[in-house]
């Protein structure tokens, strides 16, 4: 069982955190709140600013806020996109 959790960041987020993706460790299933708390903690003001503003797939499913990340899932951090 994987005990990590894997964030690609995209366009503005992406120039934000300073890093295509990385892997996290995590104890179990992170509820989406905290996991966005802790990558603002550890990349600071710019990429807290755009993860407000973002929206997030979860294995490349839309949804809110609310959700609960699995342990070996991929979160894309899509930031919105000017122009269309």
């Amino acid at each position: 069982m994987s005990t990590t959790i894997t964030v690609r960041y995209f366009a503005g987020a992406r120039a934000a955190s300073g890093i295509e993706s990385e892997t996290l460790p995590v104890t179990g299933p992170t509820p989406l709140t905290q996991l966005t708390a802790q990558l603002a903690e550890r990349h600071g003001a710019a990429l807290t600013r755009v993860l407000e503003a973002s929206s997030f797939l979860i294995d490349e499913v839309a949804g809110d806020r609310s959700r609960v990340v699995p342990t070996g899932a991929t979160v894309d951090v899509l930031p919105p996109f000017a122009g269309g």
